[in-house]
Formats: structure tokens, C-alpha cells, sequence
């Protein structure tokens, strides 16, 4: 178990910024860590990278606990905040090749060069921090997170403010990275936990609403299904408002209908055309994008 969390709880004054939080996190997962602002994702970031201390609860990394073994978490952990501290005055070699120094690493020469080579950033290793572009930067960031081979990756909105190409290409770098890492990452991207993660742990006031894969959590009973049905004649609303589970109807065209409903609804609506010999010509789920489960799930 690369991350185990136990009823978790931090408090700022008298707000609880996580309210008995739990999950685990196995080794080589990518897992997204999503959530509204101000709903705990970076606290409880910065719990697991020993940068602040939690309230109460539980928290390992690799077994070890996050405040009696500080130390030797954060030699297995990497971890890129949200707000990138790189020193913009340092050249990019440079810079590595310090942090490289504080890990006490043996090979900081090959180290720095395979860093350099593995993110992309041959062509401006010789530059100064502060001339790079937001994407090059992110690549800085994310070389020196791994660059002490950690076996746990913490990203914090990693991909925040990119361009299209630089977005592909920092997504592309992390499941690279996830071949052989544990990765937990951040981010308001919902293409992006489609695209890169293997499960999704959704935060909403410091509480945990969701945790499992993309797909299953789309598919949860407390989220919404819509469903696309045409019956082979004519059938009114006030009828089909009466299904068990149905919330809300809409005619398309014709005896075209969209239903909105909790849960699978499609067996209650077979059941009503039987009930009433209407035949169903065509039956289908909507997929839900996981922007809208997410809003589902963690709106007002």
C-alpha cells in the first residue's frame, strides 16, 4: 500500500478542512484527487508531503507515518505543489543539479541529464527559470519532484494554465511516470482523469463523496441517468411521469423521449411498456461526462 489514509481530519481555527477522511492508494495507481475549491484537495496533499501536520486520524506513505517518520517519507515522496517554487534567477541545469544536492544524490551529474532528457527539456537546460514558458517550468517542476526516484508522485494541479500541445505532452510525461510510480494528482481537467487515471477520489467540505473508477462512479445510482427511448406510438407525459425512478421527461420528436432519472431506470420503463403494450423500438443510456457527474456531486 504505497498511501493509507484513516479518518483523517485537519482543522484551521474552527473549520474542518478534512472531516474523517479515508482512502488508500495502491502501488502503481494513478488516482485522481478532484474537488470545488476549498474542499481539502491541497491540505490534504500537504499532509501526505509532511507539509503541515493533520488534526487528527491517520496517515502512511509506504507504511511509514507522515509525522514519526517525517524524514523518510519525503525521500519517497515527490511532490509538486500547485504553485510551482522553482527559483526563476537559477539555469535550468543548475537548478537541478542543486536539488539533486539536497537529496545527497551520489550520480548528480547522469541524474540531472536523465531528468533533463526524460521531460523534454534538452533544448533549454541552459536557459534561466524565469525565461521558460508556464509549460516549461511545469516540466522543471515535475524533473525535480522525481528526480530523487521517489515511489510515490503528489502533483498538484499540474497541467494548470497549459496550452493545448503542452497539455498533451505533461499528461503524456505522467502516465509515463506512472508505469512505475504511484501517482495522485489534482486537477479541474476532467478530460484529464478520463485520460490518465485508473480511479477518481472525489472531496466535497472535506468529505469524501466518491471514490472508484471513472466509469463506475458515472454509472452510481446517486448520480443521474438519462436515458433515450422511442416507443412505437403515441404516449403521454402525465403517463410516463408516473415510472418509478423517473425525475424528468422530455419529448424529442415524434414518440421520441429522453428520461431522467436515479439509478438504472431502464428496467422500470420496460416494465411500463408492457404494462401498457407499448413497444419499446430503441433504448440508450446518455453517458454522463465525468464534468457533469462531477457538478452532480459536488453542487449545492
Amino acid at each position: 500500500m504505497s498511501i493509507e489514509v484513516k479518518n483523517a481530519f485537519k482543522y484551521y481555527g474552527e473549520q474542518a478542512a478534512l472531516n474523517d477522511v479515508s482512502f488508500k492508494i495502491n502501488s502503481g495507481e494513478i488516482v485522481g484527487f478532484l474537488g470545488p475549491n476549498g474542499a481539502g484537495k491541497s491540505t490534504m496533499m500537504k499532509i501526505i508531503t509532511c507539509f503541515i501536520p493533520k488534526s487528527a486520524g491517520s496517515v502512511e506513505v509506504c507504511g511509514l507515518d507522515v509525522e514519526k517518520d517525517s524524514i523518510a517519507v519525503r525521500r519517497k515522496v515527490g511532490y509538486l505543489p500547485e504553485h510551482n517554487p522553482l527559483y526563476l534567477d537559477m539555469y535550468v541545469k543548475e537548478y537541478l543539479g542543486f536539488v539533486a544536492g539536497i537529496y545527497g544524490l551520489k550520480n548528480k551529474k547522469e541524474r540531472v541529464a536523465e531528468m533533463i532528457e526524460m521531460v523534454g527539456l534538452q533544448k533549454e537546460q541552459n536557459k534561466k527559470i524565469g525565461a521558460l514558458s508556464k509549460g516549461y517550468r511545469q516540466r522543471v517542476g515535475l524533473a525535480q519532484a522525481i528526480i530523487h526516484e521517489p515511489e510515490v508522485l503528489i502533483l498538484d494541479e499540474p497541467t494548470s494554465g497549459l496550452d493545448p500541445n503542452q497539455l498533451v505532452d505533461i499528461r503524456q510525461l505522467i502516465l509515463n511516470i506512472g508505469k512505475t510510480k504511484t501517482v495522485m494528482l489534482s486537477t479541474h481537467i476532467m478530460q484529464e482523469v478520463e485520460a490518465i487515471c485508473d480511479r477518481v477520489i472525489i472531496i466535497k467540505e472535506g468529505k469524501i463523496v466518491a471514490d472508484d473508477t471513472a466509469k463506475h462512479i458515472q454509472q452510481k445510482d446517486e448520480v443521474k441517468q438519462t436515458v433515450l427511448v422511442e416507443f412505437d406510438q403515441e404516449v403521454s407525459r402525465n403517463q410516463l411521469r408516473q415510472i418509478v425512478g423517473v425525475k424528468s421527461v422530455k419529448q424529442i420528436e415524434g414518440n421520441k423521449w429522453i428520461f431522467t432519472g436515479e439509478g438504472d431506470i431502464r428496467p422500470a420503463i420496460a416494465k411500463f411498456s408492457q404494462q401498457n403494450s407499448v413497444l419499446v423500438l430503441a433504448m440508450s443510456i446518455a453517458e454522463k461526462s465525468m464534468e457533469e457527474v462531477f457538478k452532480e456531486l459536488t453542487g449545492n
